[in-house]
């Protein structure tokens, strides 16, 4: 019997059951770009040195109170697959330059919301990417480059990459960007290695909070600090070898299942005196070797610190492999697996380990004096772990500033001037366009515009003050921006001011907004298929009974 072949009425039929679509620009575009721009609008109030804080908590049911746009990104889970593709492009730049994350979402979001409002004019999609891109190459091969106002060259004066790194922290702690940027430059500094093209780890700067005090407590160590007391009765050691084992330090036991006949009292007390005599020889051979501190990713038996405490071994435990791993680095060690004496290659060194207090937490301090050190520390104080929390972020943020500026150090005025500058220019452009393209260059200048206006906002400042930076750029003044300092609708030179963005995260930025806004754009059918797997749990709990 032939198989009966139904007439398909339309492009779902072709599909399973619960395959859905959305075709053409009412429905695939514009719901798109609606969705960009609430998940835009979302993140635009968290934006600049004022910008306020979201509280999330995910799915974990942890808290999160911040105004960082790569943290709420990466706790909210987007399903929307539009909002997804913005998603993707700021962790993109996240990855690249570390910073600019909301920047991105908020200029895509931008363009698209001002890509609306010409399809609705009746321009087509492809009219409007070409002119985006069009503009996006005027930005990045032209006009950016010309807004350089300063260069960065030597990464280890402490002036030059704290000039580099502040705005970077103002716009997650303003107020405390001055502090911070200092504190952070040096932390950056101490563990650039000095060689010629050697590239800077982000991860040789670790952070290691404390509760208690405020902000300005917060203090850089040269070395490692462990928020944990010592094992045994030794507090400290100068100019100290180091031994580093990932095994515990505790009397051996064979591997394999053993019997023993013990027939008198004398030889069961033989026994047990042979197993003392052999681990006590081990420890021994260990403080021979010169080793007066030793580190453990185990833990330390009863009779192992009794021997330690004979011998003057100072005794640390820590629990992470990571650690281990990052204290091996700091003082040259290499871990051993198996609890035997070291050889003098094996043995690490450093200049002062000793325990102290801070705000009532012991903490276990290996500082290095050395000019060159291999990892630096920033002991965080704070009222609250939130508080903290930011701090840290901030902290990463300025890192990989930074880094960003060891790869490319060229700095263009910040404070919402290049943003301005590059509208102006823009808009020049888009009037001495004959085609259609100019409406779309024209909106990119809008958008553009949008950038300080969202800081203004935030801030509590009248828009009045962009048609007052509009006027100052179209004068000659390229460096005018907004003064966050007053509550009047005031201007600031920004280079003055010692306010700077980074060229490299201007340029990735811009890239991947457009990018990410010419994806959507593009999108003229949305096709999903039906969901895997079995009904979905009832969201109120409860018995599947009880309808």
């Amino acid at each position: 019997m032939a198989l009966a072949v139904p007439r398909a009425p339309g492009f779902t039929s072709m599909l399973k059951e619960g395959a859905g679509q959305l075709s053409g620009v009412e429905e695939a575009v514009i719901r798109s770009i609606e969705a960009c721009n609430e998940f835009s609008r979302t993140l635009k109030t968290s934006y600049g040195p004022r910008g306020l804080n979201k509280m999330v908590i995910n799915h974990l049911e942890k808290l999160y109170v911040t105004n960082d746009a790569a943290t709420i990104v990466q706790q909210l889970d987007v399903q929307h697959p539009a909002a997804k593709i913005l998603v993707m492009a700021s962790q993109m730049i996240e990855k690249e330059v570390g910073d600019a994350t909301n920047y991105v979402i908020m200029f895509a979001g931008a363009l698209l919301e001002r890509a609306e409002e010409l399809i609705r004019m009746g321009l087509k999609p492809i009219e409007i990417m070409e002119g985006y891109e069009m503009a996006a190459d005027s930005v990045i091969n032209d006009i950016l480059p010309k807004l350089v106002v300063d260069t960065i060259k030597n990464f280890y004066d402490l002036e030059e990459v704290k000039k580099g790194i502040r705005s970077s922290i103002a716009s997650k702690q303003f107020g405390y960007e001055d502090f911070l940027s200092e504190l952070i430059a040096k932390a950056c500094i101490l563990v650039m290695p000095k060689s010629e093209n050697a590239s800077f780890n982000v991860d040789n700067v670790r952070v290691c909070k404390i509760l208690g005090s405020g902000a300005t407590k917060s203090e850089l160590v040269q070395g490692m600090v462990f928020k944990k007391s010592v094992e045994g009765i030794v507090t400290s050691a100068i100019d100290a070898k180091v031994a580093v084992y990932t095994c515990p330090i505790d009397v051996p036991t064979t591997e394999t299942k053993g019997t023993v006949l013990i027939q008198t009292a004398q030889e069961l007390t033989n026994f047990s005196r042979g197993e003392e005599v052999l681990f006590e020889k081990q420890i021994q051979e260990i403080a021979e070797s010169g080793a007066k501190v030793i580190v453990a990713g185990g833990k330390f038996g009863d009779m192992a610190l009794h021997y330690c405490n004979k011998y003057g071994l100072m005794a640390v435990r820590l629990q992470s492999k990571f650690d281990v791993r990052r204290l091996c680095k700091t003082v040259g060690a290499v871990a051993l697996p198996k609890l035997q004496a070291p050889k003098t290659e094996e043995l690490g060194h450093c200049d002062n380990i000793y325990i102290d207090e801070i705000g009532g937490t012991s903490v276990v301090i290996f500082k290095q004096n050395s000019s060159e050190s291999k990892i630096s520390t920033i002991i965080i104080r704070g009222s609250s772990d939130n508080v903290m929390d930011d701090i840290e972020r901030a902290v990463d943020d300025g890192v990989n500033t930074y880094k960003a500026l060891t790869k490319d150090g060229r700095l263009i005025a910040g404070a919402g001037a290049s943003d301005i500058e590059m509208a102006v220019k823009i808009s020049s452009l888009a009037e001495t366009l004959p085609g259609l393209e100019q409406y779309a260059v024209g909106k990119f200048a809008e958008a553009l515009e949008s950038i300080p206006a969202a800081i203004a906002e935030n801030a509590g400042i009248k828009n009045e003050v962009i048609t007052k930076l509009i006027a100052a750029h179209e004068s000659g003044d390229a460096n005018a921006g907004i003064d966050l300092t007053t509550d009047d609708v005031n201007t600031l030179n920004a280079v003055e001011s010692k306010i700077f963005d980074l060229y490299l995260a201007k340029y990735w930025a811009i890239k991947y907004a457009v990018n990410a806004a010419n994806t959507v754009l593009q999108v003229d059918h949305i096709i999903w298929a039906k969901p895997a797997g079995g009904p979905k749990p009832r969201q109120g709990g409860g018995d599947w009974d009880q309808d």
